[in-house]
């Protein structure tokens, strides 16, 4: 689709094809949810059993963190003010947005997605409320039993990463506050968390390069914005299914990027004791011979 593609505006395409303005956008709308409706299910799945530890030992082989069944963060989209919309919609950038939140696996593949939440909402608080986080509190998302750590003793549960903006729980890890760094061992857990979360970035980084409509302000009210963004990530993952081999270099340079770790004045609420020990359990195996990588001392 010429809009999504190149981010020409409704007018700009209607002048090129010689049609009204209204008729691009309402092509635009209706394909778009033919799209979700139809193929929603098939590309963007629910994981069961099977397909989270097949996440998990991705992550363990392509970025040497276990058990992880996916990185998670936000995404604020851009879109034009809203009349009597008020601050509802106005992000800490200083701009209007709707944000998509999206849990990543190791392939850079959207596992679930949630879009279409104000600008002005945290991610902590859109993933709470988010289908995904409702089903993962509840322990209702079908996740594999609690599993050692790749050759220890070591047994935790199965987590999601993210960063310091999402609460810290049994299945959802964020990295050790920037007050604690000055311990070697938690300055390595926070790079080895980073390693891992980073992909969602790189997924952002190659959606927003394959539909540049992203890289400018959208002009559509809100529902039909969510409907627009939902179908670039059935897209994506349609892209992504047949070009496995997408070269990252112009994406994402980890040189410059894995040790970025947000210190954010929100830390997500406070956590179970639970939660402590399953992050001070990976902390450990990381620093361990069986779960250390040669180069992470260089790195911190």
């Amino acid at each position: 689709m010429t809009f999504l593609a190149t981010g020409d505006s409704y007018k700009t395409i209607a002048f090129s094809y010689r049609l009204g303005h209204s008729t691009v956008q309402n092509i635009v709308l209706e394909v778009c949810n033919a799209i979700n409706n139809n193929l929603l299910s098939e590309f963007i799945p629910t994981p069961n059993q099977c397909d989270w530890k097949r996440i998990a030992k991705d992550f363990w082989t392509m970025c040497n963190f276990p058990n992880c069944l996916g990185a998670l963060d936000g995404k604020h989209v851009v879109i034009e003010s809203l009349a009597k919309s008020g601050s509802l919609y106005f992000n800490y950038k200083k701009t209007f947005s709707i944000v998509l939140l999206a849990l990543v696996d190791a392939n850079y593949r959207f596992i679930s997605v949630d879009v279409g939440s104000y600008g002005k909402n945290s991610d902590s608080g859109i993933f709470g409320s988010s289908k995904l986080g409702k089903t993962l509190f509840k322990g209702k998302l079908n996740l594999p039993d609690d599993a050692k750590l790749p050759g220890s003793d070591i047994v935790t549960p199965y987590v999601i990463v993210g960063d310091e903006a999402f609460p810290l729980t049994k299945n959802l890890m964020r990295p050790f506050p920037g007050t604690q760094t000055h311990d070697i061992e938690k300055r390595i857990f926070n790079y080895r968390l980073s390693r891992a979360r980073r992909l969602v970035e790189c997924a952002f980084g190659i959606l927003t390069q394959t539909f540049r409509f992203y890289t400018r302000r959208l002009k559509s009210d809100p529902n039909n914005a969510t409907s627009i963004i939902l179908t670039t990530c059935i897209l994506y993952n349609i892209i992504r299914k047949h070009k496995a081999n997408f070269d990252l270099d112009e994406t994402f340079n980890e040189s410059s990027n894995e040790n970025r770790i947000m210190n954010l004045k929100k830390h997500g609420g406070n956590a179970q004791t639970e939660a402590f020990i399953v992050r001070n359990n990976f902390k450990r195996f990381f620093n361990s011979p069986a779960g250390a990588v040669p180069w992470q001392m260089d790195k911190i």
